[in-house]
């Protein structure tokens, strides 16, 4: 079986190994470390048996699954299960699961002893192609997604595209939203693959999501420039998803979000009006949801303001002049918003 590694630049540079088997490449990813410690979604034993075959001698800890797992009680838990296992700088983490597991996990490496080594082994297509990527990690608070995070890249991430025979629909579609998004930012030629036939050409998604990550993460680490194009859909998303609870997937709300970012173009006059429904019309196909429930703008507006992206008070969106063709829309008039929103209300 072969692999294909794809590299993202540093500092530190590091590697990620794609392909059905890459499971294997775990003990040379983790090198010399003295401690490893396993942290993994509850749901995946059978996925941890093959690590811990791979691992003998690591420890291994469980967090819940999905969102509930990012909170500052299992930030704390995780801490003080480092330190039981004696974990030093010059030790390892190995997250093992979806996004919330690798966004929870690596905030965790990156605040025990000010930052210690991590290795990702994403479990669902979301985080393959999105969250185990780039070295962004955090956790949900009151205040909203991800506002408590660090930047800490991986030493590696390890892509076994085995796991995705097993995945459920569900998770699937859920992934999906940022393979999608991946196209309309950068590599439309991922467009056109999903068309033809995305099962068909999974394993070609995925590796083309992960390099157009790596390239824009390579040229920006810390989202002050060209990266910030990754969070298209997402202001509006991240707006949806607290004021569900983050009961909602997160390529749901993306979904939704890269929709009403569409329209947003579309009547600030930056895009055609073709855009926002191309984006209907490709999210639908792969059973993504592309409106929401009326009367939620004010709501919506408020979380929007709160979200990392805005500035100085300010928001700022992530918009299409056509596909490929990111650009941003700084400041818009509440009322462009407004009238925005109106169109992605489910009727």
């Amino acid at each position: 079986m072969s692999t294909t590694t794809i590299q993202v630049a540093g500092p530190p540079p590091y590697d990620v190994v794609v392909g059905p088997g890459a499971l294997t490449a775990l003990p040379s990813a983790i090198g010399p470390a003295r401690t490893a410690v396993v942290v993994a979604d509850e749901r995946l034993s059978d996925h941890v048996d093959v690590v811990r075959k791979l691992l003998p001698d690591a420890t291994v800890q469980w967090v819940p699954s999905g969102e509930r797992a990012k909170s500052v009680a299992q930030l704390e838990r995780l801490w003080q299960e480092f330190a039981a296992a004696g974990v030093s700088r010059s030790d390892v983490i190995v997250a093992v699961g979806g996004g919330a597991t690798t966004d929870l996990v690596g905030f965790a490496a990156a605040t025990w002893m000010r930052g210690v080594r991590i290795v990702h082994v994403p479990t669902t297509l979301l985080a393959m192609v999105d969250a185990a990527v780039g070295g962004k990690t955090g956790i949900n608070t009151a205040a909203g997604k991800n506002l408590v995070g660090a930047f800490h890249p991986p030493a590696a991430v390890i892509v076994d595209l085995d796991v995705l025979s097993t995945l459920p629909v569900a998770e699937w579609t859920n992934g999906m939203a940022e393979v999608v998004k991946a196209g309309f930012i950068a590599d439309t030629g991922i467009l056109d693959l999903i068309r033809a036939d995305p099962h068909a050409h999974m394993s070609a998604l995925v590796e083309r999501s992960i390099a157009m990550k790596a390239a824009v993460v390579s040229e920006d680490l810390t989202e002050s420039g060209r990266r910030e194009i990754l969070n298209y859909g997402h202001t509006l998303g991240h707006a949806i998803e607290r004021r569900e609870g983050y009961r909602m997937p997160h390529g749901h709300a993306v979904s939704i979000g890269m929709v009403y970012a569409a329209e947003l173009a579309v009547l600030a006059g930056i895009a055609s009006p073709g855009l926002a429904n191309g984006h209907r019309e490709l999210l639908s196909t792969v059973g993504l949801p592309t409106s929401y429930a009326g009367g939620a703008f004010d709501e919506l507006y408020d979380a929007m303001r709160l979200d990392k992206k805005a500035r100085t008070g300010r928001l700022r969106f992530v918009v299409l002049r056509d596909v490929g063709q990111p650009t941003h829309l700084d400041d818009p008039d509440r009322e462009l918003l407004a009238a925005a929103y109106e169109r992605v209300v489910a009727t």
